[in-house]
């Protein structure tokens, strides 16, 4: 059984700061939306840091740990045409090296 809970440490991002998504296309297993590669979001709350579900899709321990980000998106820059208010948001739990300053 894999352990879920968040462990504490240094992390990039703070709440408040804006980010963008790395527009990569790795091969293999992906936790991150293709649809939100390549955004601008701003960091809501950091959930700790948890082994990396990127890793243990291959049954590798998902080791260093990796912080893992609330972020938040205006929908009208997700979705194209977005007609909505322009306060609606996405939210996102995304991973740091998913993640670079905006």
């Amino acid at each position: 059984m894999v352990s879920v809970e968040a462990s504490p440490g240094p992390s990039r991002f703070n709440p408040g700061d804006r980010v963008r998504v790395r527009t990569a296309l790795p091969a293999g297993h992906c936790r991150t939306p293709v649809y939100v590669r390549g955004k601008t979001g701003t960091i809501e709350r950091l959930h700790g840091r948890f082994r990396n579900p990127e890793s243990l899709a291959y049954a590798r321990d998902g080791l260093p740990q990796q912080p893992l980000y609330l972020v938040s998106f205006p929908q009208r820059d997700v979705w194209a045409g977005y007609p909505g208010p322009s306060r609606d948001r996405v939210l996102m739990d995304l991973y740091e090296h998913w993640l670079e300053p905006a």
